[in-house]
């Protein structure tokens, strides 16, 4: 059976906002890294095929030089006998003109697909069989995007692969409905296993995901390996996969990235503010970028900010939120009766608190209450 990595959504290029420059430097190298570390996976594990499947890079127009890097991986690829396919995507599009997609098509390594409808792009021969690729580059005013796309020709005996970056739905979906413009790029689900597809490389959602098509095909997103911060952390493998006319089976690798979380912990656990500390910076690793939800109810004053300072040296990246969801009276109490900005904010809140009526109402004063407080820390 052909085998092959399934890759989308790299976006090499990305650097993160809002960061140390250090810090932003080094999520930015270990990103640019990833598809030398793609292509090394696939050379070892022998594939057949190495499809991207949208979002190779962050920008439609990214540096010189980082598209010379990527171009020498993948001619790697191709100068070692694996079939290459790629599409661009939303990030690197091919509408404009002067999209690395246009300017590198000549030299690009294997098929580079640039046609704007659906359609056959490729008739491969792998591992003694044909593979036939059908796929489409999304390109503004020429693409019939703004329904869910239904036509998906294709033709001859060979084994069906689609290879698309868009947004599968289902058969919820109503002709007219709206889809945020058509870079989205809406498939009809109904229609790709209609059309006998043993498998659908798909890219655009940085999720993980799986779906099996009523007639034996499965429609698969790889995610974003390495993922781009704790609101968004993508997947922390590589996708293989085994295709053959009955359908497809997916093995995940796991990939060399930065571990990229968000936990909960419960504040309620700690008796002061040095022992949670302590257990959040035994949390991270040089390499982490993480984000500790602060949850439960708080019987002891706390900072976020200063948290994340305190325990941030663990980290590559340390982010702190206060969703607690209550305050313990006797800190109510205790902060009341400073004689300070802070104290009297807290005795207007806590009458609120006490007076009002429901669990909503009491929660939405406690958020006050929290926000307040931390604008006002130093006014104590």
């Amino acid at each position: 059976m052909p085998r092959l990595l399934h890759l989308a959504d790299l976006h090499l290029g990305w650097t993160p906002r809002g960061l140390p420059s250090d810090v932003a430097a080094s999520v930015r190298r270990r990103r640019d890294a990833l598809l030398g570390q793609a292509v090394e996976l696939a050379l070892a594990e022998g594939v057949d095929l190495v499809v991207i499947a949208g979002d190779l890079f962050e920008s439609y127009d990214p540096e010189s030089a980082l598209v010379a890097e990527a171009l020498r991986q993948l001619q790697r690829l191709t100068d070692a006998g694996v079939a290459l396919v790629t599409v661009p995507g939303n990030h690197d599009e091919l509408t404009y003109a002067r999209s690395v997609y246009r300017r590198a098509a000549a030299g690009w390594p294997g098929v580079l697909v640039t046609r704007p409808d659906p359609g056959p792009v490729a008739d491969l021969r792998l591992a003694g069989e044909t593979v036939q690729v059908t796929s489409l580059a999304y390109v503004g005013g020429v693409t019939p995007a703004l329904e869910p796309l239904r036509a998906f020709p294709r033709g001859g005996d060979g084994i069906a692969l689609a290879v698309f970056h868009g947004t599968l739905v289902g058969p919820h979906v109503r002709p007219g409905d709206p889809f945020g413009g058509g870079r989205s790029l809406p498939l009809d689900q109904r229609a790709l296993a209609a059309a006998g597809f043993a498998y659908v490389a798909l890219g655009h959602l940085h999720v993980p995901q799986e779906v099996a098509l009523p007639a034996g095909g499965l429609a698969v997103y790889p995610g974003c390996v390495g993922g781009k911060g704790p609101s968004d952390p993508g997947a922390a493998d590589w996708t293989l996969v085994e295709i053959g006319r009955g359908g497809a089976r997916v093995r995940r690798v796991r990939a060399d990235v930065a571990p990229v979380w968000t936990r909960d912990v419960d504040v309620g656990g700690f008796d002061d503010a040095d022992g949670l500390a302590a257990h959040v910076r035994g949390l991270g690793t040089a390499a982490t970028w993480g984000r500790v939800r602060l949850v439960g109810a708080l019987t002891f004053e706390i900072d976020p900010a200063r948290l994340a300072e305190r325990a941030g040296d663990a980290f590559l990246r340390l982010e702190v939120d206060d969703a607690t969801t209550r305050i313990a009276p006797e800190l109510l109490s205790r902060w009341a009766a400073q004689p300070t900005v802070r104290g009297e904010f807290v005795r207007r809140l806590r009458a609120r608190l006490e007076a009002a009526d429901d669990e909503r109402e009491r929660a939405v004063v406690t958020r006050a209450l929290r926000y307040g407080l931390h604008a006002l820390a130093g006014d104590a």
